[in-house]
C-alpha cells in the first residue's frame, strides 16, 4: 500500500492521469482539505497514510458510504472529497449531487476499480471533477488533488480514451440526424404523447381523448415505432428534444 495501488495501464505509461483545465501550480496558504470515502476501511487508512506523508494535504475525515459522505461534507465543508463509485447504502455517483448541494465549493474525484463507461459519464453529470482508477500510482493520487484543487480536471487515460470514442460517437448521431427529417406525429399521435408526458396512463389517456384504450395503445406503439425508441419516456425526451412537443 506504500508504493502503488497497482499496475499503470498501457495507456497510461508515459504521463499519468489525463488533465484539463487551467495549469496546476498556483501556491496555496493553506492545505487542501480532503474527505476520503470508501467501503473498505483498510483501503482509508491506506490513503490516510499515505497523504498524510504530504504537507500540503490534510485529511480531515473518512466515511464507509454515500449516505455518510453527504453529512461528513456537510459538517467538515472539504475542499476535495475522494470517493469510490460503489458503496453500501448508497453509492458514489448518487452522493455526488447532494455533496455539491450541501458543500458547494467541494471539488469530487471518483477513485473507483470501476472502468465501465456509464459510470464515468454518470460522474460527471453528476458533478464529479475527476474520475481516477484504483490502479494509479499513490504519487499520482496526490498530485491528482492537488491539481484538482486547482481548477483541473482528472481523468484517468484509459477512461479519457473512452469518453473521446464517446464524444465522437455524438456527434456522429448528431450530424445523422441533422441529414434524416424527424418522423412526422399525427395531431393525435401529439395528443397522446402530450399526455404520456404529463403522467397519464393508457386508462386515463382514453378517458381524456374520449376514444378506446386499445386505441391508445396502438398510438403509442405507432409513436414508439416511428422514432425507433423503445419506451414511453424515452419517446417523450425525444420530442421535447427534436422541438417535436414542447411542455410548458
Amino acid at each position: 500500500m506504500a508504493d502503488s495501488f497497482g499496475p499503470m495501464r498501457d495507456e497510461d505509461a508515459d504521463g499519468g492521469v489525463v488533465g484539463m483545465g487551467p495549469d496546476a501550480g498556483s501556491a496555496r496558504k493553506e492545505p487542501i482539505r480532503v474527505l476520503v470515502v470508501d467501503d473498505h476501511a483498510l483501503f482509508r487508512r491506506g490513503l490516510e497514510i499515505v497523504l498524510a506523508a504530504e504537507e500540503d494535504i490534510q485529511v480531515v475525515g473518512e466515511a464507509g458510504d454515500g449516505a455518510e459522505a453527504v453529512e461528513k461534507a456537510a459538517d467538515l465543508l472539504p475542499d476535495i472529497v475522494l470517493m469510490d463509485v460503489r458503496m453500501p447504502k448508497r453509492g458514489g455517483i448518487e452522493a455526488c449531487t447532494s455533496i455539491k448541494e450541501v458543500a458547494p465549493s467541494a471539488k469530487i474525484i471518483m477513485l473507483t476499480i470501476s472502468d465501465e463507461e456509464a459510470d464515468l459519464y454518470d460522474a460527471i453529470k453528476a458533478g464529479a471533477t475527476g474520475y481516477l482508477l484504483k490502479e494509479i500510482s499513490t504519487d499520482e493520487v496526490a498530485t491528482a488533488i492537488r491539481a484538482v484543487a486547482d481548477g483541473q480536471s482528472q481523468i484517468s487515460p484509459s477512461m479519457a480514451s473512452k469518453l473521446l470514442t464517446e464524444f465522437k460517437s455524438m456527434i456522429q448521431r448528431t450530424d445523422e440526424r441533422r441529414l434524416v427529417p424527424a418522423p412526422r406525429l399525427t395531431d393525435r399521435e401529439l395528443e397522446v404523447l402530450k399526455l404520456v408526458a404529463t403522467g397519464m396512463n393508457n386508462r386515463d389517456i382514453a378517458k381524456e381523448l374520449f376514444i378506446s384504450e386499445n386505441t391508445v395503445k396502438n398510438h403509442v406503439r405507432n409513436i414508439l415505432e416511428k422514432l425507433q425508441l423503445h419506451s414511453r419516456m424515452e419517446a417523450v425526451v425525444y420530442a421535447m428534444r427534436e422541438k417535436i412537443l414542447e411542455i410548458r
